[in-house]
């Protein structure tokens, strides 16, 4: 029997809870995810609770802060002049994109407000500084094809095509 491991293409489906058990995300009204065990692609302390689990299984994993989306870290949120983003662009908290960093690099930022006038944004991802409860169930597992591999993240049944 094949078991999550690395290089191996991991189908679940998710139920993400807070604290007060509230749900946060589920993949259960929808497709299940699939992901390229050790290769980034969940966060790292469920990667390692669903690690040697197999097809049919079911896990609750707990996942502390510093194993999931990190801890709250930096200034916190800013505000930025509503006019400093295109017109096209439907500004709403949640939504991410990718900012010049000090040496030019980019980092992911989020909208965590929006006014008639401003868009406060913030570097910590929504869930930075939250435990999270997962109840997840292995759907299927499969050896990772070469490109999946070299790609880091698994493909489609059609393949990949954007690179």
């Amino acid at each position: 029997m094949s078991v999550a491991s690395s290089g191996k293409v991991v189908t679940i489906h998710y139920t993400l809870k807070d604290d007060d058990g509230d749900v946060l995300d589920s993949s259960r009204d929808g497709d299940p995810l699939d992901y390229l065990h050790g290769h980034g692609g969940i966060v790292p302390g469920l990667e390692r609770g669903l690690e040697g689990k197999g097809a049919g299984d079911k896990v609750e994993v707990t996942v502390a802060p510093k194993d999931g989306y990190g801890e709250v870290e930096g200034p916190g949120p800013r505000k930025v002049p509503k006019s400093a983003f295109p017109d096209d662009v439907e500004l709403e908290p949640g939504l991410q994109f990718f900012a010049p960093g000090p040496k030019g690099q980019p980092i992911p930022v989020w909208v965590t407000a929006v006014s008639a006038d401003d868009v406060e944004i913030d570097t910590n991802h929504p869930l930075a500084g939250a435990t999270l409860h997962f109840e997840v169930e292995v759907v299927g597992i499969r050896d990772a094809t070469k490109d999946e591999l070299a790609h880091g993240h698994p493909h489609g049944p059609d393949g990949h095509h954007h690179h």
